[in-house]
């Protein structure tokens, strides 16, 4: 019995005298080192001032903050999305979180709207997918189950389908749908993500994905989705060995059936540069794909080399077009009103354009960039958008070519709301994100992504499920298309393709409401 005693209080000595002498440690660490002044001074409250600042944005992403104060996404926003994918659902209670005092844009809604037999919508062929059903949902357990059902696709009417390329291409492509992937490189996310985000895609229908201009890889095919192949500075897919196009390598792309478009990006809303990928997100396949060396960082040029003012850029576009056969596009950020002016001014004189402008918003995302590049350069998508679209008008060019947005749209009302200032599609990559398993980490550069999404590291993928994630894709891209038709439905007409600045009011911060809401750009 004495020996166990005596163990005992060794036990108890030992379990006092181990923190303390961690705390002697600390502080004689702590108070030689230079790196740190307030540990230094208080070396055991310096380092606990440093855990809560380690640990603070977890702490007010779960605790602190309120369901609309987060960024860039606020809670609310990243749980309609989640609950989209998850159970096919936007249904909520007792009334909407949305700060009414604050400016923002509203949708004009119809003394008489639409019933839903009056909509132009096709719902066939019905889609087969999974969602899940709770059983219990309390403080201490929650359970729930999935279950195979038959979904309503909202596809557009047959005779609303939209058609980029109709007028100058031989295989124009004709889109069922509004709302697509925007552009995420292979590198930038995982194999398993891409995989998903493919399958899901093509499970949906009527929508498409654009590879990002890491160029394309075998996960953008493995599900079948339409692409739109991206063509960034780097040129990644169709470069030579020594980094100059390749128009062998561009023929080879055109000839495959899944892609349906290209795109050249001059820049995105996130950095208005060429793009970045730390190098060891880089692996041999990664490399292989975009002909460059594994484990290096990639940093693509801030232009493309090929041309540098508008007529030899329209030219390029000629040429690829002629050459693929399909149709080709830009991706801009708008800065200078007068720059997008001379463009304009130049395709209604000659003839020459592209077959779509994709206007990225000065907030959208990024899987690495500058600060200083992410938070002042460009123009936010509300702003941007109605100064394309009202150029294009100016001077006749509107039905040449359609319009693309991006930078966080990724409700159905923000994506009615981009449509209503002038696009004609809109493009989602966060929220996309947000359905494969994204919990906004925001460690997309580091490749240390906890949920396997924005890596390449084979131990942190296996945490993504690709057969259930893609149904999650599939439900968030046909509930956004729900959405949009009970958008419409709202406003008095009888499909989202007709959405415009007539359908939306600007409430202004004294309350007024303002006919010039093009010149706005706050979604509360």
């Amino acid at each position: 019995m004495e020996k166990v005693i005596i163990a005992l209080i060794a036990l108890l000595i030992g379990i006092l005298l181990i923190p303390i002498a961690l705390l002697i440690w600390i502080y004689i660490k702590d108070e030689k080192q230079q790196e740190h002044s307030v540990l230094r001074n208080y070396p055991v409250a310096g380092k606990i001032r440093y855990i809560f600042e380690k640990i603070g944005p977890e702490l007010r992403q779960y605790l602190f903050s309120n369901d609309n104060e987060e960024q860039p996404f606020s809670r609310r926003e990243y749980e309609q999305t989640v609950m989209s994918g998850k159970y096919k659902s936007r249904m909520m209670g007792f009334g909407s979180e949305r700060d009414f005092d604050k400016p923002g844009y509203y949708i004009r809604n119809s003394l008489f709207p639409k019933q839903r037999e009056e909509l132009r919508v096709s719902q066939t062929p019905k889609i087969q997918t999974q969602v899940y059903k709770i059983d219990k949902d309390n403080l201490l357990r929650r359970s729930e189950h999935t279950e195979r059902i038959e979904a309503d696709p909202y596809f557009l009417h047959p005779d609303d389908v939209q058609v980029i390329g109709g007028n100058t291409c031989e295989k124009p492509f004709y889109a069922k749908g509004l709302v697509g992937q925007s552009a995420m490189s292979y590198g930038s996310l995982g194999d398993r993500a891409i995989t998903a985000l493919s399958k899901g895609l093509h499970q949906a229908g009527g929508t498409w994905m654009n590879t990002g201009e890491g160029g394309l890889s075998e996960y953008h095919l493995k599900g079948g989705a339409d692409i739109i192949c991206q063509i960034g500075p780097g040129l990644f897919g169709v470069r030579s060995k020594n980094g100059e196009f390749s128009f062998e390598e561009f023929k080879k792309k055109s000839r495959l059936d899944q892609i349906k478009a290209f795109e050249l990006k001059l820049a995105q809303g996130a950095k208005t540069r060429g793009g970045h990928i730390d190098g060891v997100k880089v692996t041999e396949e990664v490399a292989d794909i975009r002909n460059v060396e594994p484990g290096k960082s990639i940093d693509s040029p801030n232009r493309f080399h090929e041309f540098s003012n508008v007529p030899e850029m329209l030219d390029f576009i000629e040429k690829l077009r002629e050459v693929g056969k399909k149709p080709v596009g830009m991706k801009i950020v708008v800065g200078n009103p007068d720059e997008i002016e001379e463009l304009v001014s130049y395709m209604k004189k000659t003839g020459k354009h592209p077959d779509f402008i994709t206007v990225d918003g000065s907030e959208g995302g990024t899987g690495a960039s500058f600060h200083e590049l992410a938070d002042t350069v460009g123009l936010p998508i509300m702003t941007a958008l109605p100064i394309v679209d009202t150029l294009l008008r100016k001077y006749g060019m509107r039905d040449k070519l359609k319009i693309f947005a991006s930078g966080k749209l990724l409700t159905p009302d923000k994506v009615a709301i981009a449509l209503a200032l002038g696009a004609d599609f809109v493009n989602i990559a966060r929220g996309m994100m947000f359905s494969v398993g994204c919990i906004r980490a925001l460690v997309c550069h580091t490749n240390t992504c906890p949920v396997g999404v924005a890596t390449t590291d084979p131990k942190l993928q296996k945490a993504l499920s690709i057969e259930e994630k893609q149904h999650r894709v599939c439900n968030y891209v046909i509930s956004l298309r729900e959405g949009l038709f009970n958008l419409a439905a709202a406003a008095g007409i009888d499909s989202p393709i007709h959405f415009s600045k007539q359908h939306i009011a600007y409430r202004k911060t004294d309350g007024s409401t303002s006919e010039t809401a093009s010149l706005k750009h706050s979604i509360s």
